[in-house]
């Protein structure tokens, strides 16, 4: 069976989104469904390509056992369009950009991640501009969404 590609996005592709997709890959991991997926992240923006993760997203995914020290943030591409099965705004705003880059009859691959995840219509806050409490906070919204993630997708599974 042909694994499930998931993108997740955020603005620079530094705080929100690598968080997520460490997070993701690390539950999926655990519960033994790493190889139904891949999981890789990107920005909507080009000011952060080629950097690693922000240092506080770092701290926060080590603090819980995951280490995202060896990504490298990277623009979204339009091939990701057609790589993906999903690709998940961090924000509406991620969202909308996101939907104005698809190219036609991609856009309804493009979701509100926690919206998706859980049925919560609400935005991933950006924390770069906050202090470690915000980055914590950041992983505990993250870990919940991506937990309830995998159990939609362990549902469909089975």
């Amino acid at each position: 069976m042909k694994p499930v590609r998931l993108l997740f996005v955020c603005l620079g592709n530094i705080c929100r989104s690598p968080l997520a997709e460490g997070v993701l890959r690390a539950l999926a991991e655990k519960k033994g469904l790493a190889p139904a997926l891949e999981v890789d992240s990107a920005g909507t923006g080009a000011w952060h390509i080629g950097d690693p993760p922000d240092r506080r997203s770092i701290e926060a995914a080590r603090r819980h056992g995951i280490d995202i020290s060896e990504l490298r943030g990277r623009q979204v591409r339009p091939e990701d369009f057609r790589n993906f099965d999903l690709i998940f705004g961090m924000d509406e705003n991620n969202v909308r950009t996101l939907k104005r880059l698809a190219p036609e009859g991609a856009a309804e691959k493009v979701r509100l991640f926690l919206d998706y995840a859980s049925g919560r219509s609400e935005d991933v806050p950006d924390p770069y501009y906050e202090g470690p409490e915000a980055f914590e906070a950041l992983y505990q919204m993250l870990d919940a969404g991506c937990s309830s993630l995998l159990v939609r997708f362990g549902e469909r599974a089975s």
